[in-house]
């Protein structure tokens, strides 16, 4: 626990001057580097550690796709072309070494190299929004999925006695759910009324209440996903690169559904006028 509480604060320290402190191409690089950590870790535990070349492919496909899709307001025919890019090069993999490795660990290859780094650079791309306040709007995803996460701890550990989902995540109650729900939304209505008291920049009450409810929801539905992934694999760790932690998609599992969701909501709200 020590570990792990130690190791948390170390994070938010980088995090905070990654989004406030370092030029803008540090926190890009960072989401890159986790995007290729993140496919390398989802294709071993779906096409097995030994199978290497495999897990190459998708951390190669997840450096192009991370940048292209960091770029994706600016030119979306790069995105276009990775996902194109991806399914050719898997194909070609899978035509070559089809006694070996089946469409399962193709398909793996595929979500781990080229869907989960578009999902979590839309990180990046909320960071390089126009207007320059990037680093308020990335804090909303943050926000819901991990302030989902840690109310939904308390509130479980305080009222939590009908398993919510037992052989996924044993530990998991319906009361902790909901409370990761209500805590997710008032977190992220304060934080909305704060940064429109105190900058230039406005995040409206809705949007701030839609993140939040819709992201706990997301984040805690991306949270059983991943953790079906690795019960079905065998494993009970993606990967051991946060101390305390485990992988990339240990941590980032609920952010990887919640990111894109908010991504959405900005340019909604915004369409909107809201």
């Amino acid at each position: 626990m020590k570990t792990r509480v130690a190791f948390g604060v170390v994070g938010a320290i980088v995090v905070v001057l990654a989004l406030f402190v370092f030029p803008p191409i540090v926190a890009q690089v960072l989401m890159m580097a986790l995007s290729v950590a993140a496919a390398q870790e989802f294709t071993a535990a779906i096409a097995g550690k030994q199978n290497k070349s495999l897990q190459l492919a998708a951390m190669l496909l997840a450096l192009g796709m991370s940048w292209a899709s960091a770029r994706d307001s600016y030119n979306p025919y790069w995105t276009r072309g990775m996902l194109y890019i991806g399914i050719v090069v898997l194909f070609i993999i899978l035509l070559r070494c089809h006694k070996q490795i089946g469409f399962t660990e193709i398909a793996g290859a595929y979500v781990g190299g080229i869907i989960v780094p578009y999902m979590l650079m839309s990180l990046i791309r909320m960071f390089t929004m126009e207007g320059g306040n990037g680093a308020l709007y990335l804090l909303v995803p943050l926000l819901a999925a991990w302030g989902s996460d840690t109310c939904a701890l308390f509130a479980g550990m305080a009222f939590g006695k009908h398993k919510l989902a037992p052989v996924i995540s044993p530990k998991k109650t319906v009361e902790g759910a909901i409370g990761g729900v209500v805590g997710a939304a008032v977190l992220t209505v304060i934080y909305g009324i704060a940064v429109s008291a105190f900058t230039n920049l406005t995040l409206s009450v809705p949007l701030c209440m839609a993140a939040g409810i819709l992201g706990a929801v997301l984040g805690q539905i991306g949270d059983l996903s991943f953790s079906i992934v690795k019960r079905k694999s065998g494993i009970k760790d993606y990967g051991k690169i946060f101390p305390g932690h485990g992988g990339v998609l240990d941590r980032f599992d609920s952010v990887i559904f919640v990111a894109p969701l908010v991504e959405l909501l900005l340019h909604l709200f915004s369409n909107l006028g809201l």
